[in-house]
């Protein structure tokens, strides 16, 4: 089974996120610099299972929003 790409997107931003707590926290720098490479080495796989994520879809430019369908009749 094909893991999708959300999981990724979750785990990046919580790491993330716990950068920022950490920095505030005035955590040890060796602890922030490691996270942030973690967070960053994430953020580009994340980046590459999104864009190529087998994900398809019916709308186009024309659909104009999701929410707000312009282009076709429903």
């Amino acid at each position: 089974m094909k893991i999708s790409a959300i999981p990724y997107i979750l785990i990046t931003t919580a790491i993330l996120v716990m950068v920022a707590i950490f920095a505030a926290l005035d955590f040890p720098f060796g602890w922030i610099f490691y996270l942030t490479v973690l967070g960053e080495a994430f953020l580009i796989f994340t980046v590459f299972r999104v864009l190529k994520d087998a994900y398809t879809t019916t709308k186009t430019f024309e659909d104009f929003y999701e929410d707000n369908p312009v282009g076709r009749a429903q």
